[in-house]
């Protein structure tokens, strides 16, 4: 059977699902182990999430995690979160992104180097180089892991300081979207839900609370700012109010051809806490996305802060890939 250490990893369960003609019926489930108690077992599978009572567990075991996702498969999330976070200054080097927004935010001010860069990988480190000098600005380089492994590489040999490392996650929309967390109520066009005493509130644009909000954990919101927030097609920004004051906020665009809900600065105040909040927040976002196409999720998280990867966990998003933000030297 399972224990603890499983959570996080990939399982099969065989559970009892009825009884036809005096005997028991199983069905088997592949998924994500996202929890673990006495009495029950929780994972998330590409339909959704699925709880299963202990009592129905007939057998059950970890398999092998599936294989590491494409290089296509990196390439267009990667591009997803591009468009889902848009630098004010914006070129190109062959397929690389070169972006920059006044410093705010590493993911806007950091070259993206997929695809080819129609020359040879020193000559475009030197014209990356080159531009960010252009801009006044460091230079930053952004490596999504496996794949960019061989800029890494010339990026050490250059002596480039390197982030802490962040996990791209991803997770089905049907995962995040109802059955609706227990107690809430959701209006017709998703756009409020009340929940645990407080009410949730999808808008095309930030409020000064929220703003004020995102100032805070981001250090300030300088004018590039606003574009890299703001500037994309579809977007909506949660508010959380208990009692009319603002106390949790979270970002959702929906991008990449449409499929993608990107999810980003879901905060909330320490006064409302461990009310599932957060939780609620982005089951509001998945349904809002989920009415405009969507079918999969993905967030940004740096793999050091242990509170927000458990509770996306248990959420059922899963690493997809990493990235590491590589820094020239002084």
């Amino acid at each position: 059977m399972l224990r603890e250490q499983d959570v996080g990893h990939r399982i099969v369960v065989r559970r009892r699902v009825g009884v036809r003609g005096g005997r028991p019926v199983y069905s088997d489930a592949l998924g994500e182990l996202v929890e673990l108690t006495e009495t029950h077992l929780t994972l998330t599978t590409r339909q959704g999430r699925l709880h299963v009572p202990m009592a129905d567990v007939h057998r059950a075991k970890r398999v092998p995690a599936t294989r590491r996702p494409t290089a296509a498969a990196v390439v267009e999330l990667e591009l997803a979160a591009d468009e889902a976070w848009p630098a004010l200054t914006r070129d190109r080097l062959g397929d690389w992104l070169l972006r920059a927004a006044g410093g705010w935010t590493g993911r806007a001010n950091s070259a993206l180097p997929v695809g080819d860069p129609d020359r040879p990988l020193p000559a475009a480190l030197d014209a990356v180089e080159r531009w960010y000098a252009g801009q006044g600005q460091p230079a930053l380089v952004n490596t999504p892991l496996p794949l960019a492994a061989p800029v890494g590489a010339e990026l050490d040999r250059r002596g480039w300081d390197t982030r802490p490392p962040v996990l791209v996650q991803t997770a089905p929309l049907a995962a995040l979207t109802p059955p609706t967390p227990a107690g809430a109520v959701l209006d017709p066009a998703g756009a409020v839900m009340e929940l645990a005493g407080a009410v949730i509130e999808l808008a095309g644009a930030p409020t000064d609370d929220w703003l004020a909000v995102a100032a805070g954990r981001k250090g300030g919101l300088p004018d590039a700012a606003r574009h890299v927030l703001t500037a994309v097609d579809q977007i909506r920004f949660a508010h959380v109010y208990d009692a009319g004051t603002l106390v949790a906020i979270g970002r959702g665009t929906v991008t990449g051809q449409g499929r993608w809900l990107g999810l980003c600065l879901i905060e909330v105040l320490p006064a409302a806490r461990r009310r599932g909040l957060a939780a609620g927040l982005i089951g509001a976002l998945a349904q809002w996305a989920g009415s405009a196409g969507a079918t999969d999720a993905f967030l940004q998280v740096e793999q050091r802060n242990g509170p927000a990867v458990a509770l996306y966990r248990k959420l059922g998003f899963t690493t997809h890939h990493t990235y590491r933000t590589r820094v020239a030297p002084h």
